[in-house]
């Protein structure tokens, strides 16, 4: 495994992210497809084994169940010291006008009843999940300030938002001496590059660290265009992605095969390995359930492409409208 400075920050990661969405009680929250947690400890043990030291999950993966999980796991397979867990804050986890959002009332909230359920005092990277649209980001920046400044997040991050919206974030927190935004969790794969117009851009200007979720496109990327599996039959958000420039994408599929027979390796580790190439990237996060889906993770960190495998990979994409911000 390889590891890599987070943005400007003095905090190593694993090239490689453990995505924790995967990890919960099924008939809990809104991922059906979700492995409980006989089936989930396997695979964080095993990518700990694999030098993986970087875990990402989220108070609404599986109503708080992933977070549980993944504590459980951490404090039976590893030292917390060695480890960096990021979360998240934004979506909705109870009812009424304050069990969601950015608000400070529900940053704190949300922040010790992650604590609680990951059993951990504090968290390496706590991200607000989207832009909350009616609460003033100053309020939001100020409230992540003060955990930073309590000891309960070592620091903080953002996910899929507009640039000029991440940008006027940094601003303010510039201005005020707020905690900057230190990572960029956002949408990124070959089958969408709408990001490359100026998100990417801002994030290597500013030396932010990009840790792009659903790199492999929900899987998309990994088997034949019209190959289903379980989580695509349920997978509600997930139907909301890729049906746009459908001809494009189907034929950046094919030659995601085409190199993957010529080096003898799988799909899954072309579409990393070209995300890897992206100077900009610090580690995509990947899900995994099965064990084929881990090793292909770790496998792609050494796989280079050339030049001309990249060029091919990417000629055939047709711009997007903008998608994943909900």
């Amino acid at each position: 495994m390889e590891y890599i400075r987070l943005g400007k920050t003095g905090m190593k990661v694993s090239r490689i992210c453990l995505g924790c969405m995967t990890y919960g009680i099924p008939d809990r929250g809104a991922h059906p497809w979700s492995l409980p947690e006989e089936a989930s400890r396997p695979f964080i043990k095993e990518a700990l084994e694999n030098g993986i030291n970087f875990f990402d999950t989220a108070n609404v993966y599986s109503d708080g169940t992933s977070e549980e999980i993944l504590g459980r796991a951490i404090k039976d397979f590893a030292s917390r010291e060695d480890v960096v867990i990021a979360t998240k804050v934004h979506g909705r986890m109870r009812p009424g006008p304050n069990g969601a959002g950015l608000s400070r009332k529900a940053i704190f909230q949300e922040m010790d009843a992650s604590l609680r359920r990951l059993g951990m005092d504090y968290v390496d990277l706590y991200q607000i999940h989207r832009w909350d649209y009616e609460t003033p980001i100053e309020e939001t920046l100020e409230a992540l300030h003060d955990l930073v400044k309590a000891g309960k997040t070592r620091y903080i991050g953002a996910s899929s938002m507009y640039a000029w919206q991440f940008c006027q974030a940094l601003y303010l927190a510039d201005a005020h001496g707020w905690t900057r935004f230190a990572t960029m969790q956002n949408h990124y794969n070959l089958l969408y590059r709408e990001e490359e117009r100026e998100m990417m851009a801002l994030c290597s200007d500013q030396k932010i660290g990009v840790i792009p979720w659903s790199p492999l496109a929900r899987g998309k990327l990994t088997r034949d265009w019209d190959e289903t599996t379980e989580r695509s039959g349920t997978d509600a958000f997930g139907k909301t992605l890729y049906t746009a420039a459908e001809n494009a994408s189907h034929e950046i599929v094919n030659r995601v095969g085409e190199i993957a027979i010529q080096r003898g390796v799988t799909r899954a580790q072309v579409a990393l390995a070209w995300m890897l190439s992206k100077q900009v990237i610090s580690a995509p996060i990947i899900g995994a359930s099965k064990p084929q889906h881990l090793r292909d993770a770790v496998e792609s960190v050494s796989l280079k492409l050339t030049s001309e495998e990249i060029s091919k990979l990417e000629e055939p994409y047709l711009p997007q409208k903008v998608a994943g911000f909900s």
